[in-house]
């Protein structure tokens, strides 16, 4: 059995990790039983989530764990699709991963009140004392690391025009199809429907959301994800009705 580490489910998301989410839909896609485990975070290999514990194969990070079901199951994410193909999906994940991440995490952990509405509960576990000086530290950490990154160096109308630029390409590459890259799901739909869920989630306040409220499109695939593989979120169908 697979035992999924995880934040677990918080305002209406199936998690608040677009990652978290993305290696459940990796699973899902596969067709693999699991079960989610909430309190793996102090062991966790590379001091993130999620990973995996596969049998006793522990595999950190989304991708790795990706490539792991993929060479211990013999489950390609990616059949059907051409070496160009598969090479634009890629890219798109890395831009959803390495770029779109930035400008949300910005919006999340910079701002007072969308802190306060989504990241301030990891810590809620903490007893008082600890949880206020874990939280600031945490804060303080991640709020260098946006920085660090390059994406916290620009003010928060350029960060705001970079997350919309990357929206507007997923909505644009995504068009009238039913998943990104055709007639079937593949592994960037699992990458992009977790970001893009996030990015709909009505808890944050944020013009990175009111950007992607703007495409129809997005908004109808977020729900057919949800619908298939997410049934029992039913807010989430109302979030891009």
């Amino acid at each position: 059995m697979i035992t999924l580490y995880t934040f677990g489910p918080a305002v209406g998301l199936p998690d608040l990790s677009p990652f978290v989410t993305k290696a459940e839909m990796l699973l899902k896609l596969a067709g693999l039983d699991y079960d989610t485990n909430t309190r793996g975070f102090r062991k966790a290999p590379k001091g993130k989530l999620p990973f995996i514990d596969d049998d006793g194969e522990v595999v950190a990070d989304s991708t790795f764990i990706r490539w792991h079901i993929e060479k211990k199951y013999g489950f390609d994410f990616d059949r059907g699709l051409d070496s160009e193909q598969r090479a634009v999906a890629w890219a798109f994940e890395r831009m959803f991963e390495d770029h779109l991440y930035w400008a949300f995490l910005h919006a999340r952990w910079a701002d007072e009140e969308n802190f306060d509405r989504g990241p301030s509960l990891y810590f809620q576990v903490l007893p008082f004392p600890v949880r206020r000086i874990a939280l600031r530290k945490t804060r303080r950490n991640v709020l260098e690391q946006i920085k660090g990154h390059g994406m916290g160096r620009h003010s928060d109308a350029e960060i705001v025009a970079l997350g919309t630029r990357s929206l507007d390409a997923a909505a644009d590459f995504l068009a009238q199809k039913p998943f990104m890259m055709g007639a079937e799901p593949t592994g960037l739909d699992a990458t992009a429907f977790a970001f893009l869920l996030g990015a709909l989630c009505p808890v944050f306040d944020t013009p990175l959301r009111t950007a992607a409220e703007l495409h129809g499109n997005v908004k109808a695939y977020v729900g057919r994800m949800a619908e298939r593989y997410y049934p029992e979120y039913a807010d989430i169908r109302e979030w891009v009705a």
